[in-house]
């Protein structure tokens, strides 16, 4: 198995477990290829000779390995996946930062964690992507592991979106925004609005609006099959169309956000004796007893 190192260098805590791991990959003869900016930063840091660096990162991360570990936070797994795109490389988040549902390893299991991996002691839990398409728009990203949102920008007035289903007309809501999550996204941004938490592989996709002016409108549970249309039809301002945390500043009303399920997963990594309900348990602190 060769192994990819990826992460986000610009969190100075990534470094010391990266070095880390390079001495036990160099130790033990374990193959791994390198991202061209970790490697950048490792040769900064003496880690690396320029030669090492051109051949620990001669391309593509996930053209040359077999599973990427990505150091970071939910974020970076995400910039992650976007690089990976539709190749399938699998993806194991290891945690360097606070709150994260994606990042299954923390840097102290990683020691342990490495040789299992090597020898095929894994899960691989493909997670829905959707694909999103806006009308004459060059959207920041095509596919979201999380979520795609609409919302005001700034102290900008409450935003009307008109949305279809499968081209049947579901409401057009008046809020601060509305949230497009995967199962997956159901534990981010839909969630901190008051989102369900979704089973990953439920095979569903969320509406979730944002600070609603209406009470009675409520979070939407739809099948992945459905073809989503949203439509910005009432606005005084710019608004904002983000993907997986990328985002796009538009100026007109009327621009149609097409959303479907799309046709690749992006392959998420966890040990065997891991599960979505103890990671929800340790990350949401539940059952924990007040000291």
């Amino acid at each position: 198995m060769v192994f990819g190192v990826t992460g986000n260098i610009g969190k100075e805590s990534l470094w010391d477990p990266v070095v880390g791991l390079i001495g036990h990959f160099r130790a033990s003869g374990q193959p791994f290829r390198l991202h061209a900016d970790v490697a950048a930063g490792l040769v900064e840091r003496g880690v690396l000779s320029a030669e090492e660096a051109l051949e620990k990162a001669p391309g593509p991360l996930a053209d040359g390995c077999d599973l990427v570990l990505s150091f970071g936070g939910d974020g970076t797994l995400l910039n992650t996946a976007a690089e990976i795109g539709d190749r399938g490389t699998p993806i194991l988040g290891v945690n360097v930062g606070r709150l994260g549902f994606l990042a299954h390893i923390e840097v102290a299991q990683l020691a342990g964690a490495i040789p299992r991996i090597a020898a095929g002691y894994y899960v691989i839990e493909p997670r829905m992507v959707l694909d999103a398409e806006a009308q004459g728009v060059d959207l920041p990203r095509r596919w979201a592991l999380n979520e795609v949102v609409i919302q005001r920008e700034g102290e900008a007035s409450l935003i009307a979106i008109e949305v279809t289903v499968d081209g049947t007309v579901v409401n057009t809501y008046w809020a601060d925004g509305l949230i497009i999550a995967t199962p997956t996204g159901s534990t981010a941004y839909s969630l901190a609005v008051g989102g369900p938490i979704v089973y990953p592989g439920s095979g569903t996709i969320l509406l979730t609006p944002i600070a609603p002016h209406t009470l009675t409108v409520r979070p939407m549970v739809l099948p992945d099959r459905v073809r989503i249309e949203a439509r910005v039809v009432d606005h005084d301002g710019p608004f904002v169309i983000t993907v997986d945390g990328r985002s796009a500043r538009l100026e007109r009303n009327g621009t149609t956000l097409s959303i479907r399920k799309a046709h690749h997963t992006v392959n998420i990594v966890r040990l065997p004796e891991q599960d979505f309900f103890s990671t929800l348990r340790a990350k949401l602190m539940w059952g924990a007893r007040k000291s």
